[in-house]
């Protein structure tokens, strides 16, 4: 009731798989159901969406039937999902035109599409769309979605920037913003983005081909049709190290974008010398793990104070762990099949628990020999899965601040 921009979506599958292995009832009763629907929905906001799941396997006549009825039942915004992915760019780009000359009142909804990436067509099939006459396009940062994704936001909107003269439409979104959005959903999702992925994957704008460099450095124009500043991907980086201060570190993120009240900069301040004592160069790549991993200490429930840990060959993989929930100090050992086991043990011991790794992964963030490491864990506890992080130099520590994450996200879960 508060949003600025309120909507209720509504849906219901309308191909035969839908109508009889799921609804298992009539065409008639679906289409009662859709109509029904967006009318409950309009006595509580205005601006009601209707999908037609699984839209491009349904019969075209029943489909046409649908999208009036909802109209004239009060729908503004009438999606066309391809749910499964199983359309091509030409016939999809087909369908909207003919529903576009069909509908007698589709000029009084907008067109929206819902393109998944099964066969690796969401993108094109989601522009050709556009070109057809749909105003909105579903899509996702990076692409995540159901099963092999959805149509990519950054692929959607720097096709139609980079190609404003083709597809003469703008979707006013700040393209400056999408590498550093596309960063942080990384970072909370857990979910890597492909180094080729295009736009926002790590060798977008990376040149390895030695005609490629040679063109280049003659002129940008020659193999590249957008900046990496377009997107917001840092240029020109300094870099900094234990003996920069204060004010250049504070100047260094807000170039990166963010900004910073004064009395937050001593905080970012200690945790930038953290880093700095360790690596003795500190990058673009460091601050922004530092930005993203966001939060005050004291919002943490677990807290990592200590921890040592000895392995090697021959020898019984050993973690000692002492950790800090508020006022209470828990110290002790365990020993495990390796070092990052021994310290989880060593920790679900000490908290009395029956936690259980699902999932690890480890990847470096940031460049040099000393570069940071980001753990990502997935932890099952009490039949709930969640999600935990943590970064550092020393892979252990990040091991065991990723695992401290989640189970501090349980407890704040069981608060709620």
């Amino acid at each position: 009731k508060k949003a600025k921009r309120a909507r209720i979506h509504t849906f219901i599958g309308t191909s035969p798989q839908h109508v009889v292995h799921i609804t298992k009832t009539t065409n008639e009763e679906v289409l009662k159901r859709a109509v029904d629907s967006v009318k409950y929905a309009g006595n509580f906001c205005d601006d009601v969406e209707f999908s037609a799941m699984d839209a491009t396997r349904t019969g075209f006549d029943y489909l046409c039937r649908v999208v009036e009825g909802v109209i004239a039942a009060g729908a503004r915004t009438v999606d066309i999902p391809d749910s499964v992915g199983y359309t091509t760019p030409e016939e999809f780009a087909g369908l909207i035109r003919r529903l576009m000359n069909t509908v007698p009142n589709i000029n009084k909804a907008v067109i929206a599409v819902h393109c998944h990436n099964d066969l690796g067509m969401a993108t094109a099939n989601s522009l050709a769309a556009v070109l057809a006459g749909a105003r909105q396009v579903e899509c996702t940062i990076n692409g995540l979605g159901e099963r092999a994704g959805n149509a990519a936001l950054e692929e959607i909107v720097m096709s139609m920037k980079v190609r404003g003269d083709f597809y003469r439409l703008d979707t006013n979104i700040n393209t400056k913003e999408i590498y550093k959005t596309s960063k942080l959903v990384t970072r909370l999702t857990g979910m890597p983005v492909q180094p080729n992925k295009s736009v926002v994957g790590e060798n977008a704008f990376a040149h390895a081909s030695g005609i490629h460099q040679d063109a280049i450095l003659k002129h940008e124009s020659t193999f590249g049709i957008m900046t990496p500043q377009s997107v917001g991907i840092p240029g020109h980086e300094l870099v900094l190290t234990a003996r920069s201060g204060k004010h250049a570190l504070k100047h260094r993120l807000e170039y990166l974008g963010f900004k910073l009240q004064e009395k937050e900069v001593p905080e970012i301040y200690t945790k930038f010398l953290g880093i700095a004592d360790k690596k003795k160069e500190v990058f673009d790549e460091d601050l922004i793990a530092i930005m993203q991993q966001g939060g005050k200490k004291g919002k943490d429930i677990y807290l990592l104070d200590y921890i040592f840990s000895a392995t090697g060959t021959g020898m019984l993989p050993t973690a000692t762990v002492r950790i800090r929930k508020g006022d209470t100090v828990l110290e002790g050992a365990a020993t495990g099949d390796g070092p990052v086991d021994a310290v989880y043990k060593t920790i679900n011991r000490l908290l009395k628990i029956n936690a259980r790794l699902l999932d690890y992964q480890i990847k470096a963030v940031t460049k040099g020999r000393e570069a940071q490491g980001e753990v990502t864990v997935r932890v099952e506890k009490d039949g709930a899965e969640i999600n935990g992080r943590g970064m550092s130099t020393d892979i252990i520590e990040a091991s065991a601040r990723a695992y401290l994450d989640a189970l501090g996200k349980f407890e704040q879960t069981k608060k709620k």
